[in-house]
C-alpha cells in the first residue's frame, strides 16, 4: 500500500522518465490499469528542475497522476554518461547531456531531490559498474554503493516528511526508501551486497547493475544469485528488465517489481509484442492485413485498428503510429503481469505461464 493507492505485485512499471510516458496521456494509462509509474530524478533535475516541480506541488500534482510513483535516484543515468562524469567518494560530477553544464550528485542531494519530488518510493543513490568489469572494479563499486546507501538512509531519516505532500499524520513521512544491490557479474559479490544491504533494514530492495550489455543468460544468473538473499516478505525490485518472456520468468523467481523502456521504445520503432511473438508492423506484408495486431488482445488498439492501418501510419511517419503502438505494447505488458498475478492466486505460480509461453493468454 502506498499513499497513492495499493500496488498489486508482481507489477510492471511503465517508464515515465520526464514525468511522461512517451506518447500516452495519463487518462489512458489509468484506463490501461497502470498502478505505478517510474520517473527519473536525473532528467527531472535537469528539466524542468526539482525546485520548479516542488513549487508546483510535487510530481503527482505536476503531472496530474493520482496513483503511485517510484523515482530512480539517477545513478544509472549518471553511469551512462561515461564520457561526461567523474566519480569520487563524495559523489559524481557530471556534465548535462542537454547543454554541457556541470552538476554534482551525491547521496544527500539525490535524496533531497527525491523527497522534494514527492515520489511514493525513492531509491538510494548507487554506483553502477560497466560491463565487463574486473573483480577489483566490481568490488570497489559495490563497497562505494554500500557506503552511499548508508548516507542515503541517514539523510532520508533526518529529512523525511519535511515537504508537505510527503508528510502524513504527525509529520511522519509517507515515502519509502529502497536500497540497491550491486556487485557486477560476480555471484559472490551479489550475495555479499544483498546481505549487507539487508542489514541496513530498508523497507524494500532493488537489484541494480543489470541490463548493461551482458548476455541475458548472465542477467538471469545474477538475479538468481541475489534474490534468495533478499527478504521474501518485502518488495524485491529488478531494475531495467526486460522482455515479456523475461518479466514472467523473473516473477517466477520471486521478483515483485520490474520496469523497462522496451515496450515504449520498441513501439516507436514499429515493433509490437503479441501472444504469438513479435510483429514488425513496418513490413510491407502487413499493407493489406485487415486483422488486429493480436487477436488474443483486448486493448483499444486491437479492438479498433487493423495491421494494415497501423502499417500505413508507421510508413507515413504519423505521430499516431507511435501513440497506438505504445498503447498496445503497454497493454500487452500489463496484461502479462495480470495473468501472472492470476496464476499465482490460483496457486499455480508464475512458472506456469513461462511453461506455456507464447500462447494466447486468458
Amino acid at each position: 500500500m502506498t499513499p497513492h493507492g495499493e500496488v498489486e505485485t508482481p507489477v510492471f512499471m511503465p517508464v515515465g522518465t520526464l514525468a511522461s510516458v512517451k506518447g500516452v496521456s495519463q487518462d489512458v494509462l489509468e484506463e490501461l490499469g497502470v498502478q505505478i509509474l517510474l520517473g527519473n530524478t536525473y532528467h527531472l533535475y535537469l528539466r524542468p528542475g526539482v525546485a520548479q516541480v516542488r513549487r508546483l506541488g510535487g510530481l503527482h500534482r505536476f503531472m496530474a497522476w493520482p496513483r503511485a510513483i517510484l523515482t530512480d535516484s539517477g545513478g544509472f543515468q549518471v553511469f551512462s554518461l561515461s564520457e561526461l562524469r567523474k566519480i569520487s567518494e563524495e559523489g559524481v560530477t557530471f556534465r548535462s547531456h542537454l547543454d554541457g553544464s556541470s552538476h554534482f550528485f551525491c547521496p544527500e542531494s539525490a535524496m533531497g531531490a527525491q523527497i522534494a519530488l514527492g515520489a511514493d518510493i525513492i531509491m538510494a543513490f548507487d554506483e553502477c559498474p560497466e560491463y565487463p568489469a574486473g573483480d577489483g572494479r566490481a568490488r570497489a563499486s559495490m563497497e562505494l554503493t554500500l557506503r552511499w546507501a548508508e548516507r542515503s538512509k541517514r539523510y532520508f531519516e533526518e529529512h523525511k516528511g519535511e515537504v508537505p505532500w510527503n508528510a502524513g499524520a504527525g509529520g511522519r513521512a509517507t515515502q519509502e526508501l529502497f536500497g540497491i544491490v550491486q556487485g557486477g557479474m560476480d555471484p559472490g559479490l551479489r550475495k555479499e551486497s544483498a546481505e549487507r544491504t539487508v542489514e541496513m533494514d530498508f523497507p524494500g530492495y532493488a537489484i541494480g547493475g543489470l541490463s548493461v550489455g551482458e548476455p541475458r543468460t548472465l542477467t538471469r544468473e545474477m538475479v538468481e544469485a541475489t534474490v534468495e538473499y533478499l527478504p521474501a516478505e518485502q518488495p524485491r525490485y529488478l531494475m531495467g528488465v526486460g522482455t515479456p518472456e523475461e518479466i514472467v520468468e523473473y516473477a517466477g523467481l520471486g521478483i515483485d517489481m520490474m520496469d523497462c523502456v522496451l515496450p515504449t521504445r520498441a513501439a516507436r520503432h514499429g515493433l509490437l509484442f503479441t501472444s504469438a511473438g513479435k510483429v514488425s508492423i513496418k513490413q510491407a506484408k502487413y499493407a493489406g492485413d485487415e486483422g488486429p495486431v493480436d487477436a488474443a488482445c483486448g486493448c483499444r488498439v486491437c479492438q479498433r485498428y487493423s495491421r494494415a492501418y497501423l502499417r500505413h501510419l508507421y510508413a507515413s511517419n504519423e505521430v499516431l503510429a507511435q501513440v497506438l503502438n505504445t498503447v498496445h505494447n503497454l497493454s500487452f505488458y500489463l496484461d502479462t503481469m495480470r495473468a501472472v498475478r492470476h496464476s499465482i492466486s490460483l496457486g499455480k505460480g508464475a512458472r506456469f505461464l513461462s511453461e506455456v509461453w507464447p500462447q494466447p493468454r486468458p
